[in-house]
């Protein structure tokens, strides 16, 4: 149970991760960072190092665009949205986070306002193949973080059951191997996609002089987030044979030995119940202190 909620708070950190502007830990956590400092303010390096196939009023109106404020210097993106902010002084500022979203993705195109402008026909085509595979493949990703929040948390309530009873262990364990199948499923998703969509920007951007990064922070806490999962998963399934639940009280029923004896009539007083006096050694008759009792044996 502590496995699984320790599961729980590192999920829930990550999908804070940029959806509260004013906190500095939702801040630091996020899945893709853009710097474009290096192409705004610095164009005649950018015109100098152009790749073969880009001409120079491609990049021209590029600078148009990022000067005329539709181009930030940081873009940190998470699950739910994005936020932006300039950098002064080597410190970020005016920090503007947008709306959260379900199936977000980031577009660079929109956000910089380049969408269907000779800027984004001038890029090369492995450009937009790696931005229209991160837009599909997004969806599905956002789905396993939500399918996984939820079963985490039904996995919590279920396993409230398993104190009680192993047969809640069971139903316990089959909710946590599909809570850790999807936790997993998100992870590796979010650090394929993004680690894509990284090296598609330095490849591509890398000659206009703006840098991609991910969180370090975010990849380690969603990780620790699949390991707890993973470990709770475990411990549920061995709860399921042992310390789990109350055994019940075994009743100890003595039933009767292979041989017993029951009193029989004398067949010296008539087939009567009592028992008949016996000659002793020394001739006394009739001695009440000699006195015995035949018994007959019956096979059960």
């Amino acid at each position: 149970m502590a496995l699984t909620i320790a599961s729980l708070l590192c999920l829930a950190i990550v999908l804070s991760g940029q959806a509260y502007q004013k906190s500095d830990l939702s801040r630091e956590l996020f899945f893709f960072k853009a710097n474009t400092t290096g192409f705004k303010n610095d164009p005649e390096n950018v015109l100098d190092n152009l790749p073969e196939g880009v001409t120079p009023e491609t990049v021209k109106q590029m600078q148009v665009a990022a000067s005329a404020g539709n181009m930030r210097d940081i873009y940190q993106v998470g699950l739910w949205n994005y936020c932006e902010a300039d950098l002064k002084d080597g410190k970020e500022e005016n920090w503007h986070c947008v709306d959260r979203q379900s199936y977000f993705w980031f577009n660079p195109f929109q956000v910089w306002k380049l969408e269907n402008t000779s800027i984004q026909a001038g890029l090369p085509e492995d450009f937009q193949s790696g931005i229209d595979t991160y837009h599909k493949v997004s969806r599905w990703m956002f789905i396993s973080y939500m399918i996984a929040l939820v079963l985490t948390i039904a996995e919590i309530l279920i396993g409230i059951s398993a104190i009680f009873s192993r047969w809640g262990s069971l139903i316990t364990t089959i909710v946590s191997t599909a809570q850790t199948l999807f936790m997993v499923a998100a992870a590796a998703t979010s650090t394929a996609l993004y680690g894509t969509l990284i090296s598609v920007f330095r490849t591509v951007l890398d000659p206009y002089n703006i840098e991609a990064s991910w969180s370090a922070k975010m990849l380690s806490v969603l990780w620790i987030g699949v390991a707890f999962s993973v470990a709770s998963g475990f411990f549920w399934l061995i709860s399921t044979c042992c310390c789990s639940g109350k055994s019940p009280h075994k009743k100890v029923v003595v039933e009767k030995t292979p041989y017993t004896y029951e009193r029989v009539a004398s067949p010296y007083l008539g087939g009567s119940g009592n028992a008949h006096q016996m000659h002793d050694m020394g001739g006394n008759h009739g001695q009440t202190g000699h006195t015995y009792e035949p018994f007959r044996q019956q096979h059960v």
